[in-house]
């Protein structure tokens, strides 16, 4: 446990922040997982919709670090390859 106040202030800054990073991350690997699953029911057009969204979602969890660039990148380029009718 912290023992100086700045480190317990720290602490709950530390806290707060994970809270949002975690909600972020979430929400991005939720609209990931939605453009996959409709990829696997074959609903392309649908897909293609969603996938601005999860483009959306993957851009934001970049511009605040959660994700880096060529993670981000690498996400995007994959989500984009599938969404492709075959």
């Amino acid at each position: 446990m912290p023992i100086t106040r700045s480190a317990k202030k720290a602490l709950r800054v530390s806290d707060r922040r994970k809270s949002v990073n975690d909600r972020r991350k979430k929400v991005m690997k939720e609209e990931v997982k939605k453009v996959e699953k409709l990829v696997h029911d074959k609903k392309f057009t649908e897909a293609k919709k969603a996938v601005a969204a999860a483009y959306s979602a993957i851009d934001k969890a970049t511009k605040k670090g959660i994700l880096k660039k060529n993670t981000a990148s690498r996400k995007k380029a994959r989500l984009s390859r599938i969404t492709k009718e075959k």
